[in-house]
């Protein structure tokens, strides 16, 4: 589980977040959603620790980051899973040795230790015959599942994702959103998703937090995402006229 406590974070005069209170949770997949300036990136890399928040605390399983030694950050770390948007693959490796570059971080694996796991997780997102490939032999889709394979490599307690579903096709899109949803079930992760897509908020968005200038404007499920009457949030979920439709034949449903 991932606390986060009354969080501000600036930039000179540019105050980015304002006060953010939420709580992530084990075995769920979370989509942080919000238009671009909403907050929602530098939100993420606080999460991550990549930056500091000047007040209110983030907590991983009751364990507040700021208060860590640097030891203990490392350990954190080794525990964290990353799907970077456009995947962030080494040119220069094969797919096999990407997916090995966490063991190689964070562990003292034998190299045959190391490779009979990224064979395990190279099938688990059924990549199994891609071993000796290189990045640039990979579709989009493939260097997705790729990175996903090397974020949970290392068994992770917790994965973000940024935007992954950036540059995919719509249906190789749906494909990664079950993968993650699938993995977060199978191995209780805390699962964190920064996104924009509004299919992956109806399919996977257990929970959902919708930032606004810095604030949290809205959270919940996507199930009472349909149901909101927070004009915010129904302005941006609901832009397009398709959407519109959908929620407006989900609401006569139930009437």
């Amino acid at each position: 589980m991932i606390e986060v406590k009354n969080i501000h974070k600036s930039f000179g005069d540019a105050h980015i977040l304002k006060g953010i209170t939420t709580t992530f949770e084990k075995g769920k997949t979370s989509l942080v959603i919000g238009q671009s300036g909403s907050g929602k990136t530098v939100f993420l890399k606080c999460l991550l620790g990549l930056f500091s928040p000047e007040e209110g605390e983030i907590e991983y399983d009751g364990l507040a980051y700021a208060k860590l030694t640097d030891a203990q950050k490392r350990n954190l770390r080794a525990d964290i899973g990353m799907v970077f948007q456009g995947s962030a693959l080494f040119d220069s490796m094969t797919i096999l040795e990407n997916v090995m570059f966490p063991l190689r971080m964070f562990t003292k694996q034998t190299k045959t230790e190391m490779e009979d796991r990224a064979d395990f997780v190279l099938k688990r997102v059924n990549l199994e015959d891609a071993h000796h490939k290189m990045p640039s032999e990979a579709s989009g889709g493939m260097q997705k599942r790729v990175a996903i394979a090397r974020a949970i490599v290392n068994k992770p307690k917790y994965l973000f994702c940024d935007e992954p579903n950036s540059g995919l096709d719509p249906k190789t899109a749906i494909v990664i959103d079950n993968l993650i949803q699938e993995i977060t079930d199978e191995y209780n992760i805390t699962t964190v998703i920064n996104s924009h897509d509004m299919n992956s908020v109806m399919e996977i968005g257990e929970k959902i937090v919708f930032l606004k200038d810095g604030l949290k404007a809205w959270e919940g499920s996507k199930e009472n995402i349909f149901k909101t009457d927070n004009e915010v949030v129904t302005d941006f979920v609901y832009s397009s006229n398709l959407f519109k439709k959908v929620r407006q034949m989900y609401l006569e449903e139930r009437a």
